[in-house]
């Protein structure tokens, strides 16, 4: 189908919906009796952000409030647009003669590539209602929008579509004689189209664009029939898009979940997040620093070899880079994963940081300073210490602590791995220590 200059309308845009009853997905802010439902089809739609991955209906919900609402209904693109449209748009609205009602639509796609000033140009006339917001963007808006923008709008956040969702909607457009492709006679089956949910990653406009490829560049048979098979699908795919954005927030979310798996003991999250980065492009260091910190920060005392291993795999990338770098990952991730785990170490340098902003700073006990000079131990600096190597097990008791803290506990100790036997040695040495000053 073409528009109105001639050109071909691709199959995605053509397919969508102008109705409420004909949107598919996100069924948790646009079912029925939902308060997006309830705002379109009472026309009462305030400031919105929309957010979320693209292809899953924030522009469609654009339309359908463009094709409900009695205000004046203006689209612009964050990319293409500037201050200069954002004013004739302000000025058009505030004109009684051509807009009556006094107040106007505007929806911005992409609003995250405005500025800070061409943000700042829109937030008066939000504030008193001449502007109905509707951002749609890719971005968490928390981050991407004017805070004073979000203060005054409601968020809502679109899911990637499921693929029942995908299929659904792929249905319709082979069916749909007038807007679709049901004018052809095209034999495909679930299984087919269940391949194309998956490779679309959620995206409706990416599974329309693959189906309209594959029924354009197959020739009927004999009979009239297009058939579209799971090669043909398969030529039609070069790559799987990845919503993988290694600047944006799908970074932040996909790195902690992998760090968030390796504590968790779960090496089949912890491989599938790790390729979800490599395969994106990630750089390989900065999935190394992250296992690194991982094995000291969760998994600790109770298994050292692992930060040693995560050292190694950082060290040795250096030297042999990608694509083999990859196996390195897989195998310091997964023995962190792998290990008993313990925070002690975390929490103990924390407590003791906490410690020395808050409170007064104690002295060093004379036993424990240094004497380089001889006349410093006059002063008592050096005297009383006792070399640990110099007894039994290479261990003596004597106070670290000042006084004032003698009694102040910052390490507490896990059960778990090799710290649990560190620990009940240690404590043998205390015992018997103290017991041999008595």
């Amino acid at each position: 189908m073409d528009n109105r200059s001639g050109k071909p309308v691709p199959l995605a845009f053509r397919m969508m919906p102008k109705t409420l009853e004909d949107f598919t997905g996100q069924e948790h802010i646009i079912g029925i009796g939902k308060l997006l439902h309830r705002m379109i089809i009472s026309d009462r739609v305030s400031s919105l952000i929309l957010f979320g991955p693209p292809g899953t209906g924030k522009s469609t919900i654009g339309r359908i409030i463009a094709e409900r609402t009695n205000a004046r209904y203006h689209k612009i693109n964050a990319v293409t647009s500037g201050v200069k449209e954002l004013k004739q748009i302000i000025e058009d609205t505030q004109n009684t003669f051509l807009n009556p009602i006094g107040r106007s639509i505007l929806f911005i796609d992409e609003i995250h590539r405005f500025n800070k000033l061409q943000q700042d140009v829109l937030l008066p006339f939000v504030e008193d209602g001449t502007i109905i917001l509707i951002g749609a963007t890719t971005e968490n808006p928390y981050f991407e929008v004017n805070k004073a923008l979000i203060s005054r709008s409601k968020v809502f956040m679109f899911e990637p579509l499921k693929d029942e969702d995908i299929i659904l909607i792929l249905k319709r457009a082979l069916t749909d004689e007038t807007n679709g492709l049901g004018k052809y006679d095209i034999r495909i089956d679930d299984n087919v189209l269940g391949i194309v949910a998956n490779y679309s990653n959620g995206d409706a406009r990416v599974a329309l664009n693959t189906l309209e490829l594959a029924v354009m560049s197959s020739a009927p048979n004999n009979q009239g029939n297009i058939i579209i098979t799971k090669e043909v699908i398969e030529n039609c795919i070069q790559k799987k898009p990845s919503v993988f954005d290694k600047s944006g927030e799908s970074h932040y979310d996909t790195i902690s979940a992998f760090i968030k798996s390796m504590r968790g003991s779960d090496p089949d999250a912890v491989v599938y997040y790790l390729a979800k980065m490599i395969e994106a492009g990630e750089d390989p260091l900065f999935i190394a620093r992250r296992i690194m910190i991982c094995a000291s920060e969760d998994v600790g005392l109770a298994n050292s070899n692992a930060v040693k291993t995560a050292a190694a795999c950082a060290q040795a990338i250096h030297m042999i880079g990608m694509p083999e770098a990859r196996i390195l990952l897989a195998h310091a991730a997964i023995e962190v994963a792998l290990s008993p785990k313990s925070n002690s170490a975390y929490i103990a340098i924390d407590k003791a940081l906490e410690f020395v902003r808050t409170n007064r700073e104690y002295p060093v006990p004379y036993h424990l300073r240094n004497a380089p000079i001889n006349d410093m131990k006059t002063h008592d600096y050096s005297v009383g210490y006792k070399y640990p190597h110099s007894f039994p097990d290479h261990f003596t008791y004597q106070e670290y602590l000042p006084d004032e803290l003698k009694d102040t506990v910052f390490y507490e100790s896990s059960d778990t791995g090799n710290e649990k036997k560190m620990n009940e040695y240690n404590k043998i040495l205390w015992s018997r220590g103290k017991n041999d000053e008595k």
